[in-house]
């Protein structure tokens, strides 16, 4: 490894938005530490990257529980040595139930991945960012629009990414002394796999289900590559990527 080469980590790289940003990670010249539940999925993102030459790490990883974290984090020092940015992606979601029938363990799952999980990432960059020579790095929240808004019958996804905001600020924060930068990305209607049913249509505020614009993840990935370049004295705190036309903006 290029002493100059810097390293970053992008959890949920298995697929979708997570897969699309250690993509372009790769192209952008990182070795990238890849972090998800399942090694096929990863082991296939980073067979993607093959041609952009750059070091990968594939890393299955549960990543509401402490010590796979810990593991992931230890596994990328002792690789790489150093990290330079992190990128908290993986996220889960809930049945689009009533509220009041989903059940502890449903809210529970989303509050383990969506905000623990972020939590204990960030965490364990932190650890590694501010012992580092050159001393920081940088963290980028998968936000969500849904960190400012709802969708009906989202209160688990909604409430996690509502507080990944506040995760974000105080990572802001709390990283200022380390030269430890951290900002949010908010995304709306990326076409992943899991908005796929948008284009069938989902229920509006109203009650109404309507199909919904997306656009592509790679907009989203190129917008991170960009949060990642900057150098450390700037900082990208709130950015929304969305597809002009999703019911957002305004009344709907």
């Amino acid at each position: 490894m290029a002493s100059n080469e810097k390293i970053a980590l992008v959890t949920g790289a298995g697929s979708g938005i997570g897969r699309s940003v250690a993509l372009a990670l790769m192209e952008a010249g990182y070795a990238v530490v890849l972090a998800g539940r399942r090694q096929d999925a990863l082991n296939e993102t980073a067979s993607q990257g093959q041609s952009f030459g750059r070091p990968t790490l594939a890393v299955p990883t549960d990543i509401g529980d402490p010590d796979s974290v810990k593991a992931l984090f230890a596994k990328t020092k002792e690789k790489f040595g150093r990290l330079d940015v992190l990128f908290n992606n993986a996220g889960s979601g809930a049945p689009a139930i009533p509220l009041e029938d989903l059940t502890y363990d449903q809210w529970k799952t989303v509050v383990d991945v969506n905000l623990t999980g972020a939590f204990l990432c960030t965490q364990e960059a932190f650890r590694i960012m501010k012992d580092q020579n050159p001393r920081g790095g940088r963290i980028i929240n998968n936000g969500s629009i849904s960190a400012t808004s709802p969708r009906p019958n989202s209160a688990p996804y909604t409430a996690t990414k509502h507080a990944i905001t506040g995760l974000t600020k105080s990572a802001s924060l709390d990283g200022r002394k380390y030269d430890i930068a951290c900002g949010q990305i908010d995304i709306g209607n990326a076409a992943t796999d899991m908005t796929q049913r948008m284009t069938e249509g989902v229920m509006q505020a109203d009650g109404s289900i309507k199909p919904e614009p997306r656009m592509d993840p790679r907009h989203v990935a190129s917008s991170v590559v960009y949060m990642a370049s900057l150098p450390l004295d700037a900082n990208v705190q709130f950015i929304t990527v969305m597809a002009t036309k999703m019911p957002f903006i305004g009344r709907g």
